[in-house]
């Protein structure tokens, strides 16, 4: 676990961030240090995908974690639909008795998957929420206050949430020495994804930029912040000097060569359920669906 410490900046969080290593995801506690209110964001549930078996020792973590420090929970929230794992906002949201959410594009996400999956009935279903944020609305943790973003370009349905100095902007930025997230995926821009980085880059050099990945670049240390001024030092993708033609072109020529998440036709059929895995039938027997032949492999 990192923890980061709030600042001496209006509304600024502490910032505990928890690095699941099989899929490099960042999962974060992002709390109000006068009230102790907290949001989880993005918590990862444990896959083996050879074995089909799932477990919560990602969010078992961070329940022990919000738990020993007497956090009071009052989020449990995910950015987009993740495709490289398994979201335990479910989980953790009843555990803790706190509401779960995410940004109203998700539906959008459904209805392009439920194609994939030849299941119309993950259509359109917005209650698997308790709340679909829309850009620009606003919510409270605590005495702190959280205004929704929409960060599109790695999917549709990506959100950014903004708290204090903290921006939470998930898969579009990595740290400065990895450049950007891919923007391949269906419903994915990497122009949009310009646009939603170029967002972020207009907040004070001060932001800190928390994000969603970090796959250990050169065998160095996993981190997951660095601010807005260091992105425009040092970002390999966007630093100051690139334009927005220049990021396109290296974006799609680097996401042409990348594989499909190993995870991802496993993932998007729970995260689009919010997390939930598919209900078992009447002999407790419960499986996952996979699209065949309609991803080109990367040979």
């Amino acid at each position: 676990m990192q923890f980061f410490a709030a600042s001496a900046n209006p509304g600024s969080p502490d910032v505990a961030a928890f690095y699941e290593e099989v899929t490099g995801s960042w999962q974060y506690v992002v709390s109000d240090p006068k009230t102790k209110a907290a949001a989880i964001i993005d918590p990862v549930l444990d896959f083996d995908a050879a074995a089909g078996a799932t477990w919560t020792a990602s969010a078992d973590e961070i329940l022990s974690y919000v738990t020993d420090r007497g956090l009071n929970v009052v989020w449990v929230l995910d950015t987009h639909p993740h495709a490289d794992h398994f979201s335990a906002a479910p989980y953790l949201a009843g555990k803790l008795s706190a509401p779960q959410a995410i940004g109203k594009k998700v539906l959008e996400v459904q209805n392009i998957w439920a194609d994939l999956y030849a299941d119309d009935s993950l259509k359109n279903r917005d209650d698997y929420w308790d709340r679909l944020f829309e850009p620009g609305d606003t919510f409270g943790i605590g005495s702190l206050t959280a205004k929704v973003i929409l960060s599109t370009g790695h999917t549709l349905a990506s959100i950014s949430y903004v708290i204090g100095d903290a921006v939470f902007a998930h898969d579009t930025f990595m740290v400065p020495d990895s450049g950007t997230s891919r923007a391949d995926f269906p419903g994915g821009s990497s122009e949009e994804l310009w646009d939603s980085l170029q967002a972020i880059l207009a907040m004070p050099g001060d932001t800190r930029v928390f994000v969603g990945h970090d796959y250990r670049k050169g065998g160095r240390e996993e981190a997951c912040m660095a601010t807005v001024a260091e992105h425009k030092a040092a970002n390999i993708h966007v630093k100051d000097g690139i334009g927005k033609d220049e990021f396109i072109a290296t974006r799609d020529a680097r996401d042409a060569t990348l594989p499909l998440p190993k995870q991802m036709l496993y993932a998007l059929q729970i995260n689009i359920r919010g997390g939930r895995l598919p209900e078992p039938d009447d002999k407790g027997r419960a499986v996952l669906r996979i699209p065949l032949n309609r991803f080109e492999p990367k040979r």
